[in-house]
């Protein structure tokens, strides 16, 4: 089977008898119900090849839909002027290259219908090759934007340089305001959504399907697909990892399923990732290792947000819908770009659980937390945490505080703020690395568990306390009665008492009791 990984192109696709998992009813039903689109997916989801589906579908290239559900669904094949836009590929480090950007493809759109140059401005000239193109053909146009917002999250981090960009594409975007009369179908794609005044607003309120129940899997794979289209793939996969078929899809939905789009959804694996597993044969980080969510960690440093909050966070709806670009909350970034997906929803106070949505993106963002929060200079630290792991499964609490200690005794915290927190912050990350039920700030009757680690034979009670003693971390679990909820547990209780010393930026002693 060929994958077509990496391939955006519906055509290259379907010339070179690449797999190709059938969303055209879906493409069809948009095309038949309304008339502007916006769709919000993660990077490497597929948005791309939407798009490039779509423009085949409206060029009314039939032949490349043979076989394929739309093909018994579209009577007429009507061609239509196509205007793509692709904002993708570049990096948007200065507004020239938006300039360079939008230019080429004004310029070869200006060829294509025989239009002369008669402004500078970007929407004047837009303008005219609507025009043009409506009246070359007599047909509305169909107007494509493949990750819209793309100048805009690249400057994210650069507040004067993000609202020029913002102002430039909002213009641009607004021209299919004032030329709806002469507009088919306009569709734009993204990472998110932004709000707030942004580039939305002179532009027709399009129909937002990124948490439509009836869109969840128009990019990516349903279990549904996985069984339709890979079977066969799943098969050798088992094989060549010495895994029964049952234990091979197990691992795919563990490593790669999970993200949910909107309330009740179903899963969708990343089909970047599942791809890359089938044609190489291996189980690894594939999705992660195509781009690093740097601005991510800053954004959440900035605003001090709770690390501990990744999973089980509970927010409202209007959160994860628009992304403000100030920044004031990291979560609706997160979720929209592909890092945190829905869990759970309470339909009474309109309440969504965020968590990370597979092993995948989990391991992948946690180790790249550790990063900043623990800086570990070290190629053996995941052999480390590993073996942290295994002591905690056997109840070998000093061992596993010997071996945090070394750990964090490789750190380098130069570029580190609020140690305190980043010593709680990095203690979780690592604990959530190792596999173990972990808890941060546990509240109890009388006040709140640091850290919180259950096994199936252990449960660990941990105070930090920082420029102090072990000894008043540990009299603090038993004045407070921290181990008390856990007093008829059948499993055996290790209190720990750690001392931090912001001096040091490390472990400064710990003491275990029973």
């Amino acid at each position: 089977m060929l994958y077509p990984i990496g391939i955006q192109s519906f055509e290259k696709i379907r010339q070179g008898g690449f797999v190709y998992v059938d969303k055209t009813d879906l493409i069809y039903k948009i095309a038949h119900t309304g008339q502007y689109y916006f769709l919000s997916r993660p990077r490497r989801f597929g948005k791309s090849l939407l798009v490039s589906t779509m423009e085949a579908y409206f060029q009314g290239k039939r032949e490349q839909f043979d076989g394929l559900a739309i093909e018994s669904l579209e009577k007429d094949w009507v061609e239509y002027p196509v205007l793509h836009f692709d904002l993708g590929g570049e990096s948007y480090n200065d507004e020239s290259a938006l300039d360079v950007t939008l230019s080429q493809h004004l310029a070869n759109m200006e060829a294509k219908f025989g239009v002369t140059k008669r402004f500078d401005s970007y929407p004047a000239r837009f303008k005219d090759i609507i025009d043009a193109a409506y009246g070359k053909t007599g047909r509305q146009v169909v107007i494509l934007i493949d990750e819209y917002d793309k100048p805009v999250i690249d400057n994210l981090d650069r507040p004067e340089l993000q609202d020029r960009m913002r102002e430039m594409l909002r213009g641009f975007y607004g021209v299919m305001k004032s030329k709806d009369a002469y507009i088919r179908f306009g569709f734009l794609t993204g990472v998110t959504k932004l709000g707030k005044m942004s580039v939305f607003s002179d532009l027709n309120n399009p129909k937002d399907i990124s948490m439509d129940a009836r869109y969840t899997d128009i990019c990516g794979i349903s279990e549904m697909d996985l069984n339709d289209y890979f079977s066969e793939s799943v098969r050798e996969l088992a094989e060549a990892n010495g895994l029964s078929d049952d234990e091979c899809r197990q691992k795919l939905a563990m490593m790669y399923d999970g993200y949910h789009f909107c309330e009740g959804s179903i899963g969708v694996y990343n089909p970047f990732s599942l791809l890359n597993t089938f044609d190489s044969l291996k189980f690894k980080e594939y999705w992660f290792e195509t781009g690093t969510p740097s601005f991510l960690v800053k954004v959440m440093r900035k605003t001090s947000y709770d690390v501990t909050r990744l999973s089980g966070d509970l927010v409202g709806s209007s959160l994860l819908t628009d992304v403000n670009t100030a920044f004031l909350n990291p979560v609706p970034l997160l979720y929209q770009s592909g890092y945190l997906t829905i869990k759970g929803y309470d339909p009474r106070f309109n309440l969504y659980t965020l968590g990370f949505p597979n092993m995948e993106v989990k391991d992948g963002f946690l180790n790249f937390l550790l990063g900043y929060y623990a800086p570990v200079q070290s190629d053996s630290t995941n052999t480390l945490i590993s073996l942290m792991s295994m002591d905690v499964e056997a109840g070998n609490p000093e061992s596993f505080m010997a071996r945090l200690d070394a750990l964090f005794s490789r750190a380098n915290y130069q570029i580190q703020a609020d140690c305190e927190k980043d010593f709680q912050y990095a203690m979780y990350i690592i604990i959530e690395l190792m596999g173990e039920y972990v808890e941060t700030e546990r509240t109890t009757s009388n006040g709140r568990i640091d850290i919180l680690i259950k096994t199936k034979d252990y449960v660990y009670v941990i105070e930090i306390k920082t420029d102090s003693t072990p000894d008043e971390a540990l009299a603090q679990i038993e004045e407070r009665g921290y181990a008390r909820p856990f007093a008829d547990d059948h499993r055996k209780i290790f209190k720990i008492g750690v001392n931090f010393s912001t001096a040091n930026r490390r472990i400064d002693g710990w003491k275990v009791i029973l």
